[in-house]
Protein backbone atom coordinates (compact mmCIF):
# COMPACT_ATOMS: atom_id res chain seq x y z
CA UNK A 1 0.00 0.00 0.00
CA UNK A 2 1.17 3.32 -0.78
CA UNK A 3 -0.13 4.85 2.76
CA UNK A 4 0.00 3.69 5.95
CA UNK A 5 -3.14 2.22 7.70
CA UNK A 6 -4.63 5.02 9.09
CA UNK A 7 -6.30 5.31 12.76
CA UNK A 8 -10.25 6.20 11.90
CA UNK A 9 -12.33 7.97 14.15
CA UNK A 10 -15.97 8.19 14.40
CA UNK A 11 -18.38 9.89 17.37
CA UNK A 12 -17.81 7.07 20.00
CA UNK A 13 -15.00 5.20 18.49
CA UNK A 14 -11.46 5.01 17.43
CA UNK A 15 -10.23 2.07 15.40
CA UNK A 16 -6.54 1.53 15.70
CA UNK A 17 -4.49 -0.58 13.18
CA UNK A 18 -3.62 -3.99 13.86
CA UNK A 19 0.03 -4.05 15.99
CA UNK A 20 2.08 -5.99 18.17
CA UNK A 21 2.35 -3.65 20.90
CA UNK A 22 -1.89 -3.87 21.15
CA UNK A 23 -1.27 -7.97 21.68
CA UNK A 24 -2.30 -7.81 25.65
CA UNK A 25 -5.07 -5.49 25.21
CA UNK A 26 -5.88 -7.99 22.32
CA UNK A 27 -5.66 -10.85 24.54
CA UNK A 28 -7.70 -9.50 27.15
CA UNK A 29 -10.48 -8.70 24.78
CA UNK A 30 -10.37 -12.46 23.55
CA UNK A 31 -10.60 -14.19 27.22
CA UNK A 32 -13.25 -11.71 27.83
CA UNK A 33 -15.45 -13.36 24.83
CA UNK A 34 -14.10 -16.40 25.01
CA UNK A 35 -17.49 -18.09 25.25
CA UNK A 36 -19.36 -14.82 23.25
CA UNK A 37 -17.53 -15.96 20.00
CA UNK A 38 -17.47 -19.30 20.56
CA UNK A 39 -20.34 -20.46 18.43
CA UNK A 40 -19.38 -18.47 15.17
CA UNK A 41 -15.85 -19.23 15.21
CA UNK A 42 -13.24 -21.56 14.14
CA UNK A 43 -12.23 -23.38 17.81
CA UNK A 44 -8.68 -21.48 18.79
CA UNK A 45 -5.62 -23.44 18.93
CA UNK A 46 -3.54 -24.07 21.83
CA UNK A 47 -1.32 -20.95 21.91
CA UNK A 48 -4.66 -18.67 21.07
CA UNK A 49 -5.12 -17.21 24.53
CA UNK A 50 -1.62 -16.33 25.25
CA UNK A 51 0.14 -12.93 24.47
CA UNK A 52 2.84 -14.15 22.47
CA UNK A 53 0.53 -15.68 19.71
CA UNK A 54 -1.14 -12.34 19.84
CA UNK A 55 2.38 -10.17 19.51
CA UNK A 56 2.76 -12.41 15.99
CA UNK A 57 -0.61 -12.22 14.45
CA UNK A 58 -0.42 -8.82 14.97
CA UNK A 59 2.43 -8.58 13.19
CA UNK A 60 1.86 -10.45 10.57
CA UNK A 61 -1.71 -8.68 10.06
CA UNK A 62 0.18 -5.21 10.38
CA UNK A 63 2.35 -6.90 7.17
CA UNK A 64 -0.67 -7.52 5.45
CA UNK A 65 -1.51 -4.05 4.77
CA UNK A 66 2.13 -3.32 3.54
CA UNK A 67 1.41 -6.25 1.13
CA UNK A 68 -1.92 -5.04 -0.16
CA UNK A 69 -3.60 -7.80 1.36
CA UNK A 70 -5.90 -6.53 4.15
CA UNK A 71 -7.07 -3.82 6.48
CA UNK A 72 -7.61 -5.02 10.12
CA UNK A 73 -8.50 -2.78 13.04
CA UNK A 74 -9.08 -3.11 16.85
CA UNK A 75 -12.16 -0.64 18.04
CA UNK A 76 -11.85 0.82 21.30
CA UNK A 77 -14.51 3.83 22.98
CA UNK A 78 -12.90 7.25 22.95
CA UNK A 79 -13.28 7.34 26.38
CA UNK A 80 -11.63 4.19 27.43
CA UNK A 81 -8.76 3.36 24.65
CA UNK A 82 -7.48 0.58 26.76
CA UNK A 83 -9.45 -1.83 25.97
CA UNK A 84 -10.27 -3.44 23.02
CA UNK A 85 -13.91 -3.51 22.64
CA UNK A 86 -14.14 -5.75 19.34
CA UNK A 87 -12.56 -5.56 15.60
CA UNK A 88 -13.14 -5.16 12.15
CA UNK A 89 -11.41 -6.18 9.20
CA UNK A 90 -11.16 -6.31 5.07
CA UNK A 91 -9.03 -9.25 4.25
CA UNK A 92 -8.29 -10.80 1.55
CA UNK A 93 -8.40 -7.95 -0.98
CA UNK A 94 -7.98 -8.95 -4.78
CA UNK A 95 -6.97 -6.03 -7.17
CA UNK A 96 -6.97 -6.72 -11.09
CA UNK A 97 -10.21 -6.95 -12.76
CA UNK A 98 -12.27 -8.64 -8.96
CA UNK A 99 -11.47 -5.19 -7.14
CA UNK A 100 -13.03 -6.75 -4.14
CA UNK A 101 -12.31 -7.75 -0.45
CA UNK A 102 -14.34 -9.62 2.59
CA UNK A 103 -15.65 -7.74 5.43
CA UNK A 104 -15.09 -9.07 9.08
CA UNK A 105 -16.35 -7.88 12.70
CA UNK A 106 -16.84 -8.80 15.98
CA UNK A 107 -18.23 -6.86 19.17
CA UNK A 108 -17.45 -7.58 22.77
CA UNK A 109 -20.59 -9.12 24.08
CA UNK A 110 -20.91 -6.19 26.86
CA UNK A 111 -20.99 -3.78 23.62
CA UNK A 112 -23.82 -5.44 21.12
CA UNK A 113 -27.34 -3.87 20.78
CA UNK A 114 -25.51 0.04 21.38
CA UNK A 115 -24.77 0.74 17.51
CA UNK A 116 -21.04 0.40 18.14
CA UNK A 117 -20.45 -2.02 15.34
CA UNK A 118 -22.85 -0.47 12.81
CA UNK A 119 -20.76 3.43 13.57
CA UNK A 120 -17.42 1.39 13.16
CA UNK A 121 -18.06 -0.61 10.46
CA UNK A 122 -19.21 2.62 8.13
CA UNK A 123 -16.00 3.72 8.70
CA UNK A 124 -13.95 0.70 7.46
CA UNK A 125 -16.45 0.76 4.32
CA UNK A 126 -15.36 4.25 3.62
CA UNK A 127 -12.03 3.09 3.87
CA UNK A 128 -12.65 0.56 1.73
CA UNK A 129 -14.46 2.25 -1.23
CA UNK A 130 -12.76 6.01 -0.79
CA UNK A 131 -9.23 5.35 -0.27
CA UNK A 132 -8.67 1.62 -1.44
CA UNK A 133 -11.45 2.45 -4.05
CA UNK A 134 -12.15 -1.21 -4.01
CA UNK A 135 -15.50 -2.15 -6.09
CA UNK A 136 -17.11 -5.02 -3.79
CA UNK A 137 -16.99 -5.88 0.10
CA UNK A 138 -18.77 -9.31 0.67
CA UNK A 139 -19.59 -10.78 4.09
CA UNK A 140 -20.86 -13.91 5.00
CA UNK A 141 -22.73 -15.03 8.57
CA UNK A 142 -23.78 -17.84 9.75
CA UNK A 143 -28.04 -17.79 8.90
CA UNK A 144 -28.72 -18.00 12.61
CA UNK A 145 -26.38 -15.33 13.71
CA UNK A 146 -29.96 -12.76 13.12
CA UNK A 147 -27.96 -9.71 14.72
CA UNK A 148 -25.00 -10.16 12.07
CA UNK A 149 -27.52 -10.23 9.30
CA UNK A 150 -29.52 -7.65 10.60
CA UNK A 151 -26.30 -5.49 11.06
CA UNK A 152 -25.59 -5.89 7.47
CA UNK A 153 -28.84 -5.27 5.98
CA UNK A 154 -28.98 -2.18 7.89
CA UNK A 155 -25.65 -1.03 6.24
CA UNK A 156 -27.03 -1.93 2.67
CA UNK A 157 -25.52 -5.26 2.32
CA UNK A 158 -27.59 -7.29 0.12
CA UNK A 159 -28.04 -11.37 0.44
CA UNK A 160 -26.64 -12.88 -2.74
CA UNK A 161 -27.47 -16.68 -1.52
CA UNK A 162 -26.35 -19.26 0.69
CA UNK A 163 -23.04 -21.37 0.70
CA UNK A 164 -24.01 -24.85 1.93
CA UNK A 165 -20.85 -26.70 4.28
CA UNK A 166 -19.17 -23.24 3.64
CA UNK A 167 -16.93 -23.55 7.27
CA UNK A 168 -15.87 -26.09 9.21
CA UNK A 169 -16.60 -24.92 12.34
CA UNK A 170 -17.17 -26.37 16.00
CA UNK A 171 -16.59 -29.66 14.45
CA UNK A 172 -19.41 -29.55 11.39
CA UNK A 173 -19.63 -27.83 8.66
CA UNK A 174 -22.07 -24.73 8.50
CA UNK A 175 -23.81 -23.18 6.06
CA UNK A 176 -23.35 -19.08 5.28
CA UNK A 177 -25.19 -16.28 4.20
CA UNK A 178 -23.08 -14.65 1.51
CA UNK A 179 -23.81 -10.62 1.03
CA UNK A 180 -22.20 -7.65 -1.14
CA UNK A 181 -22.25 -4.31 -0.94
CA UNK A 182 -21.09 -2.67 -3.90
CA UNK A 183 -19.58 0.73 -4.06
CA UNK A 184 -21.90 3.12 -5.72
CA UNK A 185 -18.85 4.98 -6.89
CA UNK A 186 -16.62 3.19 -8.62
CA UNK A 187 -14.48 4.68 -11.30
CA UNK A 188 -13.82 1.30 -13.95
CA UNK A 189 -11.56 3.82 -15.74
CA UNK A 190 -8.38 2.37 -14.75
CA UNK A 191 -9.28 -0.93 -15.06
CA UNK A 192 -9.70 -0.78 -18.92
CA UNK A 193 -5.97 1.59 -19.02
Amino acid sequence: MSFDLPTLDTPRLRLLPAAPELAAAMLSHWQRNREHFAPWDPKPGPDFFTEGYWTKQLAQRAQAWREGREARYVLTLREAPERIIGTASLSNIVRGVFQACHLGYGIDQDCEGQGLMREALQAVIRLAFDELKLHRIQANYQPQNTRSGALLRRLGFVEEGVAKDYLFINGEWRDHALTSLRNPDFDASALLA
